[in-house]
């Protein structure tokens, strides 16, 4: 099976790692990336929809169709957000998209990128994880072919990538010495690659759990 791939947040960490492994990837036959700005990457299999609101979608819509395989790596951190505003730029806009996309492609897999101590009851103590949990547990429930949800916990940039986040640049420096020690433990510690690779395999062959911890990322995405 090859897939077609929409690829969101393709100039975050995640996004552009996981662009790049599409490209790499003879699995992966074209992919349409749908950002606010241009990735800066260039290949024939490759496909760029700069657009500003994701809550309007109307004129980017049959672009959108076609495709089997979304992988969700959009997303902005809580800090210095409330709950509301939180939930708005992740629930809300993850779920509109989300149900254009399952409406235009119903044979579609869609892949979500969340985080380690994302909380599935939405009744913990902190905001992020609440918030993660109910967006997970929606699009789970959303009627897509097949939903998986990726919690890696702390992400490798391989390839040149960093983080648009400077605490996640400044706390990845501060660990730089030890992450060899840090990848003997394989549910602690995966890589931009390895999380694109999981993502193509699930979308591919499907995966025995819809949500995949650091751990099972680096199994799903072993090459």
């Amino acid at each position: 099976m090859q897939i077609k791939a929409i690829v969101t947040g393709s100039t975050g960490m995640v996004g552009k790692g996981a662009i790049l492994e599409c490209l790499d990837n003879p699995q992966v036959g074209s992919v349409l990336a749908i950002g606010r700005q241009s990735s800066g990457i260039s290949h024939p299999k490759l496909k760029e929809v700069l657009h500003r609101d994701f809550f309007d979608l109307t004129a980017i819509k049959p672009q959108m169709a076609g495709y089997n395989a979304c992988f969700f790596c959009l997303g902005v951190t809580s800090a210095g957000l409330s709950e509301k505003e939180y939930e708005k730029v992740t629930y809300d806009l993850t779920l509109h998209v989300a149900r254009n996309l399952k409406d235009l492609n119903p044979d579609m897999t869609f892949c979500y990128v969340s985080g380690t101590g994302t909380d599935s009851t939405e009744k913990g103590r902190i905001m992020w994880a609440r918030v993660k949990g109910r967006t997970e547990n929606a699009l789970l429930g959303l009627g897509f072919k097949d939903a998986y949800m990726f919690r890696p916990g702390l992400i490798k940039p391989l390839r040149g990538i960093r983080s648009r986040t400077r605490m996640y640049n400044l706390g990845y420096a501060v660990i730089r010495p030890i992450i060899p020690l840090l990848q003997r433990f394989p549910g602690f510690i995966t890589d931009t690659d390895t999380v694109a690779r999981a993502m193509i395999r699930v979308a591919v062959s499907g995966y025995e759990k819809k949500i995949l911890e650091t751990r099972d990322i680096n199994l799903a995405g072993k090459q």
